[in-house]
């Protein structure tokens, strides 16, 4: 074991080496070496040594979430690929990356107010509550390629820096583009996010921007015509089996193709400005005799925010089947094939006014916060355009003690009057710690009353003559987790009346019986060995078989890892991966509405996916090599991948997929 990973790292470090031959110094390598350099001095060549100072590459960089108190560092691990991936491991997504995906694990939609209901392809998009604020001393930069099987790739690029102690501006840009293996399976996504803080010099002003963007461009075909013609061993090409949608275009297996012929476009953008002015106790520390550095305990806080956004919905088909369409969803359309779409348009504007208040000077994690917000809504849809408003009270209490023991929130937020009147959320958690032995245990609770979404309203044109539903989903949501260093524990249970949901393709109803659904999780980092580690995640759940809500009993993931730091500089970790769920009922998937929907007739039965994993960082630089989906191994009909698991009725998962990725940070 130790040869083979003594080869890899001679090969990287000479890779490395001979990257980097230069007439010039050999800026951040690792520790202090002796660079050469070429001196010309009188006419004579004399070999000079320059000692590079390794404090020109260290950085202290942090970031925190809009509207949380916590700082965080930089995540560098390379033991979980979920940090390197768009999908968590916990959720199914329908066989390509970028396709529409749900979670195995269930959470339901805790945001009262105004939601258009699209939520296939949340979990690819850059999200005003995910934008991370930075503060660095130096300029970094970091860049990320990933390459799979398929011609599937993925791109990102993030940079963030402070021109001045108090500013900070940075980007991100995502690129997702996936063929897929099967006929019209293709995805394309692209999201982008701007984003800036400030603080004025006598710190009693401050603030942030925000701009952020994702076009989500994902094929649909419908699924496979027949399961069975999976194990036609003529049909080992993926893209030869027939699917219900799309099936007369072109298989094009080009990762640069972004045009979708059939399938979903979902286009958002969201810029928000926020301003704060505090009032409060004044106070200043002399650095030098030129220098002084300004303190502010703020007492009161006046801030505003504002936020425009935007969102297009529309599902398009060029080439529409009118058989399958009227057995789908009860349309008819002019041709035997024709052109088919839907679209619901919308804009957001939403003013906030807040009060927060500071009882301890030297204490700003704990805080009393009012506010009222007006939110102007205007919708586009086939029946015509429609302009609706909401006003807001809202209120919170915050308390991070700084001894750092107690942690309290408690927020509520009521919808006053307008499109969603009567809408409210109530929400407390309480988190203490303990020691370093027993580390912290954490106790929330959560109350949502909500209008259902729009596309559930008969103004939606996604609403295909369905009547409208008008009564408001409640959900009570409420647990306990402990987390030390020896396991981390916790249960969550869900308490849903009145759900909305959609009963076929196209028909909605609204669950006349309360919904429970019980979580238990625990996860756990065993040593084995000094570098052989098991990570086990464990979470089971129980709910009504008859309810929609489908999930399975036992979800887990176990990863098996030799790993540790080798030659000073080699981080590695390489082994196995598996995740395993129970067989159950899975979600079938509605194309057009771009909706998951509950059914009884098909039970998914899937055998545990298996990956082999292969990752390695020196420095700042990190790579990644993975065998996926190693369970499709089939020796029937010829040796192949071909024994694929099911992600929905009718939607198979890959066959092996060879995974290669790097990402690398600069300190500019």
């Amino acid at each position: 074991m130790k040869r083979f990973i003594a080869i890899v790292f001679s090969l990287v470090t000479t890779g490395s080496g001979f990257a980097q031959v230069s007439d010039e110094p050999v800026q951040g390598s690792g520790k202090p070496t002796a660079t050469t350099t070429r001196i010309i001095s009188n006419r004579k060549d004399t070999l000079g040594f320059q000692r590079r100072d390794d404090r020109k590459d260290s950085i202290s960089i942090s970031y925190r979430f809009l509207d949380s108190v916590r700082n965080r560092p930089m995540d560098s691990s390379i033991n979980d690929f979920d940090a390197y991936f768009p999908v968590p491991s916990s959720w199914q997504y329908l066989g390509n990356n970028g396709a529409a995906a749900y979670p195995l694990i269930y959470a339901p939609n805790l945001r009262p107010g105004w939601d258009a209901g699209f939520h296939a392809l949340d979990v690819y998009k850059f999200t005003l509550e995910g934008t991370r604020l930075f503060k660095t001393t130096r300029p970094y930069s970091q860049l990320s390629y990933q390459l799979a099987s398929g011609k599937e790739q993925m791109i990102k690029a993030f940079h963030t820096q402070n021109p001045r102690p108090n500013w900070n501006f940075g980007f991100e840009y995502r690129l997702i583009s996936a063929p897929g293996f099967f006929v019209t399976q293709n995805t394309n996504h692209k999201s982008f996010r701007l984003f800036s803080t400030y603080q004025g010099k006598r710190k009693r002003y401050a603030a942030t921007l925000i701009a952020l963007g994702n076009t989500l461009k994902n094929s649909e075909n419908g699924g496979i015509v027949s399961d069975s013609l999976l194990s036609d061993p003529n049909r080992k090409k993926r893209f030869t089996i027939p699917v219900n949608l799309g099936g007369a275009n072109l298989f094009e297996p080009n990762p640069f193709k972004a045009s979708i012929n059939t399938g979903n476009t979902y286009r958002d953008f969201t810029f928000f400005f926020r301003q704060s002015y505090d009032i409060g106790k004044r106070d200043s520390v002399a650095i030098n005799d030129s220098t002084t550095e300004y303190l502010f305990y703020p007492k009161l806080r006046v801030q505003h925010s504002f936020t425009y956004s935007t969102g297009r919905f529309q599902f398009t088909d060029e080439k529409a089947d009118s058989v399958i369409y009227k057995k789908w969803y009860d349309t008819s359309l002019s041709a035997s094939v024709a052109y088919f779409s839907v679209r619901d348009k919308w804009s957001v504007i939403r003013n906030d006014l807040s009060l927060l208040s500071f009882p301890d000077t030297k204490n700003s994690a704990q805080f009393l916060l009012v506010g009222a917000t007006i939110e102007n809504i205007k919708g586009e849809f086939t029946g015509g355009t429609r302009n609706f408003y909401n006003t807001i009270l809202h209120g919170e209490y915050r308390n991070k003690t700084r001894n750092k023991l107690w942690d309290v929130l408690i927020k509520g937020e009521f919808y006053l009057s307008g499109l969603n009147s009567g809408d409210y959320q109530a929400y407390a958690t309480l988190a203490r710690y303990l020691n370093p032995k027993f580390g912290s245990v954490r106790l929330f609770f959560k109350n949502v009353n909500r209008t259902p979404s729009f596309n559930f309203n008969n103004a939606s044109s996604f609403n295909f003559g369905n009547a409208g539903i008008t009564k408001k989903e409640n959900s009570i949501s409420f647990g306990a987790e402990a987390s030390n260093r020896y396991l981390n524990l916790g249960f969550r249970n869900h308490i849903i009346t009145n759900l909305a949901y959609y009963t076929d393709y196209f028909h909605t109803a609204q669950s006349a019986k309360v919904i429970n659904v019980l979580q238990v999780y625990a996860s756990k980092k065993i040593r084995l060995t000094k570098y052989w580690n098991l990570y086990t995640d464990l979470t089971f759940q129980q709910t009504d078989g008859s309810a929609p809500v489908k999930v399975p009993l036992l979800f887990t993931r176990n990863r098996l890892a030799y790993e540790g730091v080798f030659y000073k500089n080699l981080n590695l970790s390489m082994g196995l991966e598996a995740r395993y769920y129970t067989p159950y009922e899975g979600y079938n998937y509605s194309p057009v509405m771009g909706q998951f929907v509950p059914q009884d007739t098909v039970r998914l039965k899937n055998l545990p996916d298996i990956s082999a994993f292969f990752h390695f960082r020196i420095k700042s630089f990190t790579s990644f090599i993975r065998a996926e989906n190693l369970n499709t191994v089939r020796f029937s009909n010829g040796f192949g991948f071909t024994n694929n698991n099911f992600a929905a009725p009718h939607y198979p998962t890959q066959g092996l997929m060879i995974r290669v990725g790097i990402q690398w940070g600069f300190v500019n």
